[in-house]
Order: C-alpha cells, then sequence, then structure tokens
C-alpha cells in the first residue's frame, strides 16, 4: 500500500470512528426520548389505574406524612437530612451487613453458593474490607452529607420539597424513570472519562483495586469520583424535577441498593443481575453503564456479549445458581 493509500486509509477509519459515535449518540437519544414519550403517554391511563388501586394506601401514608410534618414544624432542613441522608444511608449499611456477614463468614451458605467468582473472596481479606469501610464512611460523611445539603438549599429555593400533599403513585413512577434514565446517561459517560489513562491512575484506580467486588465497595472511591460520578448522577434528577422529599428519599434509597446489589458478587434468585457491573470490574474496560443501553450504543459490552457472563446476565428465577446451570468453559490444559 502507498503511503497516499495509508493516508487515506486512516482517514477514512477515522471518519468511520466518529460517524459511529454519532450515530450511537443520536441512536441514544432517540431511545431515551422514546421512552420519556412513552413513560408521558401513559401518565394518565394505566398510571391512574395503578394509583387507584393503591388508593387506600395513599391515604394511609398521606396521614403518616402529615404526623411526620407536624413532628418536624419548623424543622424541614433536618427533615430533609433525614430523608435523603439517613435512610438511605441506613438501608445501605443493612443490606451491606448482610453482605459483610457473608463475606467474611461463608454463612449463610444460601447466599454465598450464588458468589459470581467462585475463586475470589472466599473469605474477603479482612483488612482490605475495613480500609474499604473506612473510606466508604468518609466519603458519606465529609462529601455525601455536605452535598445533601447544598441539594436541599437549591430544591428549597426553586420548589418546596416538603410539600403538605404527597406526589401521586404514577407521578413518581414516572419521575423514578426520568431518574434513572438521567443517571443512566452521566454516570455512563462519567465513568468513560475517569477511564482516561491521564485520570485513572490518579482516581479510579482506587475503585478497581476490587477486581471481585463487595457490597460496600459502591462507594469505595476517590473523592473526586465521589461527588461527580457517584452523587451528582443520583442528585440531578431530583433537582430538575423538583421532586418531594418522599420521592427523593424513595429514588435514592433504590440507587444505592441497586449499586451495592451490582457490587456484591452474588447473583442471588429475584434480584437484578449484578453480572454486568461484577465483569467491569474484572476486565476494567467493558461495561461503563448501569443499564447497559448506552454500552450497546456504543459497542463498550461488546467482549461481554461473547462471554458466559453474559448468558448468566438475567434474572434469577430458579434456585440453582446460574455457575452451575450456565457454567464457564472448561480452562484448556498447557
Amino acid at each position: 500500500m502507498t503511503p497516499q493509500q495509508t493516508a487515506v486509509s486512516q482517514v477514512d477509519h477515522q471518519y468511520r470512528n466518529q460517524g459511529g459515535l454519532w450515530d450511537s449518540v443520536r441512536k441514544a437519544a432517540f431511545i431515551i426520548g422514546s421512552g420519556l414519550f412513552f413513560l408521558v403517554a401513559f401518565r394518565n391511563s394505566l398510571m391512574w389505574h395503578l394509583q387507584s388501586f393503591w388508593g387506600a394506601s395513599g391515604d394511609f401514608w398521606q396521614t403518616q406524612w402529615s404526623k411526620l410534618l407536624l413532628l418536624f414544624q419548623g424543622k424541614e432542613a433536618s427533615l430533609f437530612f433525614v430523608g435523603t441522608m439517613l435512610v438511605p444511608t441506613g438501608m445501605f449499611w443493612l443490606f451491606n451487613g448482610i453482605f459483610m456477614l457473608a463475606d467474611t463468614t461463608g454463612k449463610p451458605s444460601f447466599i454465598t453458593r450464588y458468589r459470581i467468582q467462585l475463586d475470589k473472596n472466599n473469605p474477603v481479606d479482612s483488612a482490605h474490607l475495613h480500609h474499604a469501610i473506612k473510606i466508604v464512611l468518609r466519603n458519606q460523611l465529609f462529601y455525601s452529607a455536605p452535598m445533601v445539603f447544598v441539594t436541599y438549599m437549591i430544591m428549597q429555593a426553586t420548589g418546596d420539597p416538603i410539600s403538605p400533599q404527597l406526589p401521586h403513585f404514577h407521578w413518581v413512577l414516572l419521575e423514578l424513570s426520568i431518574c434513572g434514565l438521567l443517571e443512566e446517561i452521566l454516570f455512563y459517560y462519567s465513568h468513560r472519562l475517569f477511564h482516561h489513562p491521564a485520570i485513572y491512575k490518579h482516581v479510579h484506580k482506587i475503585h478497581h483495586e476490587w477486581t471481585a467486588p463487595v457490597g460496600v465497595v459502591a462507594l469505595y472511591a476517590h473523592p473526586l469520583e465521589h461527588v461527580l460520578s457517584n452523587m451528582l448522577p443520583a442528585l440531578v434528577g431530583p433537582v430538575l424535577l423538583r421532586s418531594h422529599l418522599s420521592t427523593t428519599c424513595l429514588w435514592f434509597t433504590l440507587a444505592l441498593l441497586v449499586t451495592t446489589i451490582s457490587h456484591c458478587g452474588y447473583h442471588l434468585p429475584f434480584l437484578p443481575s449484578p453480572e454486568f457491573h461484577d465483569f467491569h470490574h474484572l476486565k476494567f474496560n467493558q461495561c461503563y453503564g448501569v443499564l447497559g443501553v448506552l454500552d450497546r450504543l456504543h459497542g463498550t459490552d461488546e467482549k461481554f456479549r461473547e462471554t458466559k457472563a453474559y448468558e448468566r446476565h438475567t434474572l434469577l428465577l430458579s434456585m440453582t445458581p446460574l455457575t452451575q446451570s450456565i457454567p464457564d468453559e472448561p480452562k484448556k490444559s498447557q
């Protein structure tokens, strides 16, 4: 091939790469936009029926909310902190306490038999785990808490996050869906940014010390990453939507539980599959997102889709571990 042909080939390859990226962005915008349109279209039909079904429950929670407002009368900032920080954080540590018991003792076997990487964390290194817990507590105390306070100031200035009236059921579902989509976009691109070689070794490498993650590692990160990639993607939705405290509390709790499951290292029955993010910790340069939509559009899950882990990336509806029903290929002898 002549030098001129080589130059033309390189330009053509670069153009196709840029075109592929732009095409992926347009596809992502189309899919996300279509999803939002679908949610809005069904807001006053299917969601209305769900709201009617839960009407009695809604009356019950409205009564409890009114009592809570009376209890915290004049202390709205404290109530916001309880709902957005203490409740989600308490659920995070309760959930992780169960996983840490399994990680350190190997019991109960009901959990440990569903381990994804069978040869890792069996049991987990105690010193490594204690260090991770310290970093997580630091992030929650010195970074999450101040960000929640700033969030309250913003939401108080732009709306009424502690309104006496609870939001309707269908509106809560719509807001949770939008928050999930926004988190997917912001987390995917910030996560890929932290994998840039110039940034990775200084920031994100800390999180990837765990090639076989455990639940508490979900928040084990450099402060910069914790702020920009863990907290910010979750905060943007409620701020933009001017969400009610009840919705924000529910969203933060769900987000923390989902990321815990993604890092826990166990593919348990009837819980979301953690295979996707577990593979990311194992291979580093695959599976950057939460939902996997942008990974598919950008091709950052191609290697993952060629593995047994991809076959196991499904909701487990039986009691048989997927490592048994879909085992890895036997290693070739040297």
